[in-house]
């Protein structure tokens, strides 16, 4: 296809700036249509961000024969639902992550687009991004030596007041709490840079009671080739902080996974700093590798298999497999 025309099914904040201009500025690709439950807002979205045409139904705009592709930006709750109506009717499909529920949610998905031969990709953008794709060609060539672990960290306040009423604190919606919602970027990005994570443990804890999902998580992993890894997600900290460190035979790799900051590489006890800087749609270069693959000139990294591993991960640490 010449132009790939995409309908967004729930145009919410995540499509403000992050993914839906994206949409619009990728090479061979158009926004053509929204759908948000309230029809006021998706008609303000639309006229905002110049789409053409928005919906109050899902179904409709699956249905639109100028429809493409669907990227589905609704919460978790309602992905595999949607997803197999995109599937349905044969249309590619974006889901956001976490992808689903659950890891038996994400396997019915992958069926149901292999069952009837079209694309299910997963936002993972960062496997796209330009820091993360530095981080990934340092560790192909060995800068570190021979990785032999990585260490994630990522703390926060605990969450009051207001804040607890968006649907990432209620596991009915989001499958979890924030480790669902931010541990799943991290687990794929272990998946990415270093390999597929073997063997997962993890330990979910409830220690503010704000709210009645996890706020400390604890885990360790097993990735690719016998490379060891820890994690801690702790939001119930005195302190924000955000990084994976990377420790090979012959050095040490740091980047964060959320804040726009620097990749530092320490060999010999010397540092180097690679100021690397996410595009102002930091969604942009993923759905530019999707366009490529549906005009037959690339592939895109996060596809529904790997979206389904990060998942399987995510159900491991929560102790529910």
């Amino acid at each position: 296809m010449r132009i790939v025309r995409w309908g967004i099914i729930g145009c919410g904040d995540v499509t403000e700036v992050k993914s839906g201009p994206g949409f619009q500025k990728a090479d061979g690709s158009a926004l053509v249509a929204v759908m948000r439950r309230d029809g006021e807002r998706a008609r303000e979205y639309a006229a905002r961000h110049g789409v053409p045409r928005w919906y109050s139904d899902a179904r409709a705009l699956i249905d639109d024969r100028d429809v493409d592709a669907v990227y589905v930006a609704t919460p978790p709750s309602s992905h595999l639902e949607i997803a197999l109506q995109v599937a349905a009717a044969g249309k590619p499909c974006l889901v956001e992550k976490p992808m689903a529920m659950s890891h038996a949610e994400c396997e019915r998905m992958v069926d149901g687009f292999a069952a009837r031969g079209v694309p299910l990709w997963v936002a993972y953008y960062r496997r796209a991004l330009p820091r993360f794709l530095k981080v990934r060609e340092l560790l192909e060539a060995e800068a570190i030596g021979r990785p032999t672990s990585v260490h994630v960290q990522v703390t926060d306040r605990l969450a009051g007041g207001e804040v607890l009423s968006n649907w990432r604190f209620d596991p009915s919606v989001a499958g979890a709490g924030l480790f669902f919602d931010l541990a799943s970027h991290c687990v794929d990005l272990l998946d990415f840079l270093i390999g597929p994570v073997r063997e997962a443990r993890g330990c979910p804890l409830n220690t503010g009671g704000a709210y009645r999902a996890e706020d400390v998580t604890a885990v360790s992993f097993v990735l690719a080739d016998a490379v060891a890894a820890t994690g801690i997600w702790n939001f119930n900290a005195g302190e924000k902080t955000d990084c994976i460190t990377f420790t090979g035979t012959r050095g040490r790799l740091t980047t964060p996974v959320f804040a726009d900051s620097d990749v530092t590489l320490t060999t010999d006890g010397e540092n180097r700093v690679f100021p690397i800087r996410n595009p102002p749609h930091v969604h942009q270069p993923l759905i530019q590798s999707i366009v490529d693959e549906l005009a037959g000139r690339g592939r895109c990294p996060s596809t529904g298999a790997s979206g389904a591993r990060a998942s399987w991960v995510l159900d491991r640490c929560l102790d529910r497999l």
